[in-house]
């Protein structure tokens, strides 16, 4: 089998280069300054053959500085060196008014300098254009904002978007006077600085100030003291200023809830009312009551929040689509793609590495398990799906359960072909990898596999897993460090996490991501595959330069895989996130982004093929697809569309209330739907439980009552009593406040109303509905509790602050002890009030219908819902188990009847209807299905009800991918099995055709073998005989007939008399087997079991029979019937 072909990184030389244009006289005195990391000659000819212009190259130097820090640079590094000589450029190009052997000369100077120059020259910034992706960004938030007060917009673009110059474009246009950035992560503060100083800088009218540790002390940036004693001093010359603080350095403020004194200039009610704030990578730690409380005491006018993967914000439309700009990994790769290479600009997108996708399957490790299903305890049989985290699950002494498992994978992935460092050659492509494991015992497993097996000891293991928490900074840090320590002292790492190191950081040299867990969200996913697409530039030993080109992500779990690589690129779309828009709209977006982000999966031989957007979208249909054929089609995923049922016609309804359920063998029991059924379980047009508000308010009030509202209004004027009585006696407790205040608040609410939930429900209310509806209410009272706690925590804090300036003023000033007490008592006061009113305020919040209310609304509201999604759920389970009583005829009408083009859309025109309604008979019942029947399941159809108003039903019972698939599936087994008689196969198609419930039931082969076996000692050398006869006159399945004629096949005597294989099978057939079906579809059956090995069927003589002997038999006729029906005379 073909290896996989994997190529992540291209030498390269980075360049810079001067030429000139001698037939031009525009720009005699002038030479053009560009870079590349290409071929110099080819790059500067696809800028001057397009227009036809003789160019003369001066120099290219590598693009290297010479003096330590040894590193390489840019054209525009050595643009903003020319700038601060006073070197003139042309307008938006890389012309500079400098002759060639000037430029190189200076050029040399900026390699061991790095761009310094005197402080009086030093105040030079580049001038930018913004990208047009950039632009439209700008464009649209200036529209947004112009048009909406207090307006918030999100720019959902990937990293490396340039979102940090778009931003200040944005500031520009809008001509704003004070800009506020926020951001969860410091790290990305140089960044922010950066851009300001290469662009903007102090001649731009506005000063960068900030106090975030790493940019504090940069040239440009400032205090806020600083600022302001510069703008008192200016004169009207300051235009503004751009403040620059952490998110943690805000929660810390006195101002938002902390206990420094800081940031007063950010504060709503010490400060200013900022023009614009900028929250960047809102996707991040926002989620918290203290980010909240300081977002809500900042005014501003307008908000800008920038993120990479707001998949919550957009499926929850958080923002209208008029609110969003959406720039996407498949829009950053198709502009690298179609750039025009003649533009003078190098392709701004050139170093942004493509992304592969390989998915494997795990079959030879789960087919078994596949095929036994598991079993539930209600009886219902649910498809085994793979489950990398169950895989790499470990015991209490920290082995993995599946030990034998994970060691044939660690196997597969390091000596078979298509797996990724299967040879020396895949493993020097990938030598800094990141794996995602889902628990810390799992990586620490692994990590001691690795380090003992024969191809991963080679590599430095990282366990950067910590104690599994994802929102650890401190542990994120550590494990960076030891990280990127690794790579500057090992050729090749792996590292293992659970988490860390998936948001925040850049490791560009990870050229790979390993899924090994079961990360069901997208946005995880994503982020964890994209850090190995950091663009990287990296060195050999010998000084050779290296760009990296591709970056690959290896997952375990097809059908979870392409499910989320379709969501990732419908998710971020508003217009299909969510699950909106059709099919159609949904395939198109994933073939976009397969052109970018191609996907490669097995193919039926094993091998690693391309995948196109139909693939992505079905493949998850076509795995499941062969586990319907592993359990005889009597499988769920054969269905789809089940809620439909519930506006079936009675004739429906009742067809397959009379099929016999698998599971209820013994009973006919139906499935509990009639024509009510629908409204009685809230159903609405797409078959979804949905109680109305109505109901709710009107349920609540039933459940709860006058009674239960004036418990809680107790609980809580007792709760009130107790908290001021308890803060009066301690007003500055050791333990938390906030811990205490929901604890008596919030605990007593969810209490009163779950225990009247509980006792209204019972048994019904589960108890994992019930911690989940105790967290609801928790969350929506603890969030009336922080928001108040989080107010007053800044008026104590601030109050508290003016209290010891106060008395440190009087004591100054020599007031008297007295006085000083006096004071004192008078802030205790003063805060005692404030404490007192906000118990207050959040008792009458709480206390409020807006409150208690809609929590009392929320329980019946998820009780309601769930006992009618639980009675739909049971009602469509019992329905699928009656299908499945259907469809476990199917393997027995494609035996008889079905070839390749078989498919659901023509099934119904291949078997004669009487045969179709004969095998689909119940024997309980004596009820069958009919064609027509059949195709009102499958296509659905307008019918009359009752009433006489005609209604829709949707049908579609089937899934139409996994019907198909499964038949071709089938067939492929038919095929592989057909060639009984060799000895070759363990198993015959009929372990894929279950026993009908009519007379068709089939003899399982160890019996027949063992009567065949009893036969032959019965009757010894009886299949070495040319002339032995057998006969089974009551054919089911043709398998007693195919022992024989394997047995007559294989006879050493038999070879000899018939040396060759075909005229040896013709004699068996024509001489010696006989057989007799009872019904056209066991004859059909059996002729294409004993005879379907061979494409000369219609010439083979044989003796197999379409004869009921039953009634010959009951009138002792049958030898003379025979004799007739054989020509035996």
């Amino acid at each position: 089998m073909a290896g996989i072909k994997i190529n992540t990184a291209t030498k390269v030389t980075p360049q810079c280069y001067a030429y000139t244009t001698p037939g031009v006289p525009r720009h005699d005195g002038w030479t053009k300054i560009g870079f590349t990391e290409r071929d110099v000659e080819t790059r500067i000819n696809e800028q001057t053959h397009t227009v036809g212009v003789e160019h003369k190259t001066w120099w290219h130097l590598r693009a290297a500085y010479m003096t330590e820090p040894y590193d390489t640079f840019t054209d525009k590094d050595f643009h903003a060196y020319l700038k601060k000589l006073g070197i003139a450029r042309e307008k938006g190009t890389e012309w500079f008014q400098i002759e060639p052997n000037a430029a190189y000369g200076d050029f040399i100077a900026f390699t061991q300098n790095h761009g310094i120059v005197s402080d009086s020259d030093s105040h030079a910034v580049i001038p930018y254009k913004l990208r047009d992706e950039q632009d439209q960004a700008v464009e649209k938030a200036f529209a947004y904002f112009k048009s909406h007060d207090r307006g918030e917009f999100l720019w959902n673009a990937k990293p490396r978007f340039g979102k940090t110059l778009s931003a200040y474009d944005l500031c520009m246009r809008l001509d704003v006077t004070n800009v506020l950035i926020v951001t969860n992560r410091p790290a990305i503060a140089n960044s922010w600085y950066q851009d300001y100083e290469t662009f903007f800088g102090p001649q731009s009218g506005y000063l960068f100030v900030s106090n975030v540790d790493g940019i504090k002390d940069k040239k440009y940036v400032l205090s806020r003291q600083v600022y302001l004693d510069k703008l008192h001093k200016s004169y009207g010359q300051i235009k503004g200023c751009i403040e620059f603080v952490s998110l943690q350095d805000l929660k810390g403020s006195i101002y938002f809830g902390g206990r420094y004194d800081k940031l007063a200039e950010i504060s709503a009610e010490h400060g200013l009312t900022w023009d614009i704030l900028i929250i960047d990578e809102a996707h991040e730690g926002v989620d918290t009551y203290k980010t909240d409380t300081a977002f809500n005491h900042i005014h501003r006018k307008y908000t800008l929040h920038l993120s990479g993967t707001p998949f919550k914000a957009l499926a929850n439309d958080k923002f209208p689509n008029d609110a969003i700009y959406n720039w996407t990994y498949a829009d950053e790769q198709e502009k690298k793609r179609v750039w025009d290479n003649s533009s003078e600009l190098e392709n701004p997108y050139e170093n942004l590495p493509r992304l592969s996708l390989f998915t494997y399957q795990m079959s030879d490790i789960i087919r078994e398990k596949v095929r036994q299903g598991i079993e539930l305890a209600n009886n219902d049989i649910e498809e085994y799906a793979f489950d990398l985290n169950e895989f790499f699950k470990t015991n209490e002494s920290g082995k993995f359960i599946h030990d034998v498992d994970v060691d044939k994978f660690l196997d597969a992935l390091a000596t078979q072909d298509k797996f990724p460092f299967s040879t020396p050659e895949l493993r020097n492509e990938l030598k800094h990898t990141f794996w995602l494991l889902n628990r810390v015992a799992s990586a620490k497993a692994l990590a001691k596999k690795l380090e003992l097996h024969p191809v991963f000891k080679d590599y430095e293991i990282i366990l950067a897993a910590g104690d599994g928490k994802l929102d650890d900074d401190d542990e994120n840090e550590k494990s960076f460090g030891r990280v990127t320590k690794a790579i500057k002292t090992h050729d090749k790492t792996i590292t293992l996490s659970v988490g860390q190191l998936t948001t925040g950081v850049t490791i560009p040299e990870w050229t790979a991501v390993l899924m090994l867990s079961n990360m069901a969200s997208p946005a995880l996913y994503m982020q964890a595959a994209f850090r190995a697409q950091n663009p990287c530039l990296f060195h050999d030993t010998q000084g050779n330069s290296f760009r990296k080109k591709n970056a690959y992500v290896f997952d375990f779990d097809p059908a979870r895989t392409l499910s989320i690589f379709e969501k990732f690129a419908n998710d971020l779309i508003p217009e299909t996130s969510g699950d909106k828009g059709d099919f159609d709209q949904r395939k198109q977006h994933v073939r976009k982004l397969l052109n970018f982000f191609p996907v490669y999966g097995e193919d039926e031989q094993g091998a690693m093929v391309e995948l196109d957007a139909e693939s992505v979208l079905t493949i998850p249909r076509h795995i499941h697809a062969k586990e319907v054929v592993e359990r005889g089609f009597m499988s769920n995923f054969l269905f789809t569309n089940i809620s439909s049922i519930f506006g079936a016609p009675k004739e429906i309804i009742d067809l397959i209330n009379g099929m016999q359920a698998i599971e209820q063998p013994s009973k006919l029991a139906p499935t509990g739907i009639n024509g009510d059924t629908a409204d009685e379980l809230n159903l609405n047009e797409d078959g979804e439980v949905e109680i109305s508000q109505e109901q709710a308010i009107g349920l609540a009030q039933n459940l709860f009552g006058d009674k239960v509202y004036g418990d809680v209004d107790e609980q809580l004027a007792q709760a009130v009593a107790e908290i001021t009585e308890e803060h009066a006696k301690h007003p500055d407790p050791e333990k938390d406040q906030l811990a205490t205040l929901r604890e008596k608040f919030s605990k007593p609410i969810a209490d009163i109303l779950m225990e009247t939930a509980r006792q209204q429900y019972g048994r019904t209310l589960k108890r994992s509905t019930q911690n989940q509806l105790k967290r609801r209410i928790l969350e929506t009272t603890d969030s009336v509790v922080s928001r108040e706690y989080g107010d007053y925590t800044i008026c104590d804090n601030q109050l508290e602050k003016e209290q010891n300036a106060k008395i440190a003023e009087a004591q100054k000033a020599g007031a008297s002890k007295t006085e000083i007490t006096k004071l004192d008592n008078e802030y205790t006061q003063r805060k005692l009030q404030g404490y007192n009113q906000m118990v207050e305020n959040i008792h009458k919040k709480l206390n409020s219908e807006e409150t208690i209310k809609k929590a009392a609304e929320t329980i019946v509201k998820t009780v309601e819902t769930e006992t009618r999604n639980n009675e739909k759920d049971s009602i469509e389970g019992s329905v699928r188990d009656h299908l499945r009583g259907f469809s476990r005829t199917i393997p027995a009408f494609l035996m008889a009847y079905g070839d390749e083009k078989t498919t659901l859309e023509n099934f119904d025109s291949l078997v004669p209807a009487e045969v179709f309604f004969e095998v689909t008979v119940n024997p309980q019942n004596g009820i069958g299905v009919t064609l027509d029947q059949f195709r009102m399941m499958r296509d659905g159809g307008d019918y009359t009800a009752t009433n006489g108003t005609v209604k829709h039903f949707g049908g579609h019972l089937f899934d139409e991918v996994v019907f198909n698939d499964a038949v071709q599936e089938f067939m492929k087994k038919r095929r592989k099995l057909a060639d009984y008689f060799t000895g070759l196969h363990e198993e015959d198609i009929f372990t894929y055709i279950p026993p009908q419930r009519t007379n068709q039931i089939f003899t399982p082969k160890r019996i027949v073998k063992d009567m065949v076996d009893r036969l032959e000692k019965e009757n010894p050398g009886c299949f070495d005989n040319p002339n032995a006869t057998f006969a089974d006159l009551y054919m089911k399945s043709g398998m007693y007939i195919t022992e024989i004629v394997t047995r007559l096949y294989q006879s050493k005597s038999m070879k000899d008399l018939f040396p060759d294989d075909m005229e040896r099978l013709n004699h068996i057939f024509a001489k010696q087997v006989y057989g007799c079906a009872p019904t056209e579809i066991i004859y059909r059956i059996c002729l294409r079991y004993i005879l379907g090995f061979t494409d000369q069927t219609q010439t083979l003589k044989n003796n197999i029979k379409l004869f009921d002997t039953l009634p010959y038999v009951k009138e002792g006729t049958l030898k003379e019937r025979l004799e007739k029906i054989f020509d035996l005379n």
